[in-house]
């Protein structure tokens, strides 16, 4: 049996899920079975994911059920002792299991493993930006439900015991399953499903989350859902916090509001984004209504979103442009010196 499972959730992913598998088969690790789940797909996926001819691969095919309900379908049918998680839009580094299950092998007290991420756009090119969670061990619950240190679905490799351990059973599809993520809590233009897992994980379990400093996952920004999704993912976090309130009442009333505000500010930045200055600065107001600490817990980085909406808001739109661009440039060169100076940074092959 291959010792890591590969699910790879795929929904109108038939741009892009050819370079996913690719980047799977191109691994330095190879003793693993991919297992693509079609969610329903209404487009040619499945038939991209037909063409490649390596016995490694299975395909799953369900009525759409939501990217938590493909990830569940894939870990049912998992049966490795690790599984990676990949969303059949990003890509991965080669050494990217070849890293993780050296990091599980020799840590048994770690549960989730995890590293950098660099961002891609839509044509697979990096655009400098990245990932890299200033905490890598010793996560705590409110961490996570605040900063959420995986950060995205493509990069987290997990022991098959952690998901045994918070397995739970549900009938929401008419039959008696085994669940890993809360279908329950699915939102239709926003996920935070990973974010309950992880923290469930935290709160219930013993296992440790430990991430990798070094760049082993590509995420793809896709700009097109941005703006319909960017309110929604607020509507998503409060689903996880009251769900988390009936498990740990005393854990949520501390932080509940420091991970409003840093939600907050992330709508903020994204509103920024989309060069929406009226929504940047209501979402930044409310951030710092909500917890006004999170200036000093990080001056850096909330000091210039502070900045960034104010300009946006009061600025010419050229101007702005100029300044975001200079910004932007000085900002890749600094997480560029981050994430090559905690380890050698891999590239895209």
């Amino acid at each position: 049996m291959p010792k890591v499972s590969v699910v790879i959730p795929t929904y109108k992913a038939e741009k892009f899920v050819a370079d996913t598998i690719k980047s799977v088969l191109a691994q330095t690790y190879s003793d693993f079975e991919i297992i693509v789940v079609d969610d329903g797909s209404p487009d040619k996926s499945v038939e991209v994911c037909q063409q490649f001819d390596d016995p490694r691969i299975r395909i799953i095919r369900q009525p759409n059920r939501g990217l938590p309900g493909a990830r569940n379908t894939g870990i049912r049918n998992a049966v490795g002792d690790y599984i990676a998680l990949l969303d059949a839009d990003d890509l991965w580094h080669p050494q990217k299991l070849e890293k993780h299950v050296q990091h599980l092998d020799s840590s048994p007290e770690v549960g989730i493993s995890f590293s950098y991420s660099a961002f891609i756009d839509e044509t697979g090119s990096e655009t400098g930006n990245y990932q890299t969670p200033k905490k890598l061990e010793n996560i705590t619950p409110d961490y996570i439900l605040c900063r959420n240190p995986i950060g995205n679905g493509s990069t987290a490799v997990i022991r098959r015991r952690v998901f045994d351990d918070i397995s739970y059973e549900d009938s929401l599809h008419g039959i008696k399953e085994a669940f890993f993520f809360d279908e329950r809590l699915r939102h239709q233009s926003a996920d935070a499903t990973d974010v309950e897992c992880w923290l469930r994980v935290s709160l219930c379990t013993g296992w440790e989350l430990e991430g990798i400093p070094t760049v082993l996952t590509f995420y793809r920004i896709n700009s097109g859902g941005l703006s319909a999704n960017v309110l929604m993912q607020l509507e998503a976090l409060e689903r996880v916090i009251e769900k988390a309130r009936l498990i740990a009442p005393n854990v949520i009333e501390q932080c509940e509001n420091r991970a409003k505000a840093y939600h907050l500010r992330y709508t903020a930045r994204r509103a920024v984004t989309l060069r929406d200055g009226k929504m940047a600065m209501e979402m930044l107001h409310r951030s710092l209504a909500s917890d006004w600490h999170i200036l000093l817990e990080e001056p850096r980085r909330t000091s210039l979103t502070i900045g960034a909406v104010y300009l946006l808001r009061f600025l010419p739109s050229s101007f702005y442009v100029k300044m975001e661009k200079l910004a932007l440039n000085l900002s890749r060169i600094r997480q560029t010196f981050i994430s090559t100076s905690s380890s050698t940074e891999p590239q895209l092959s």
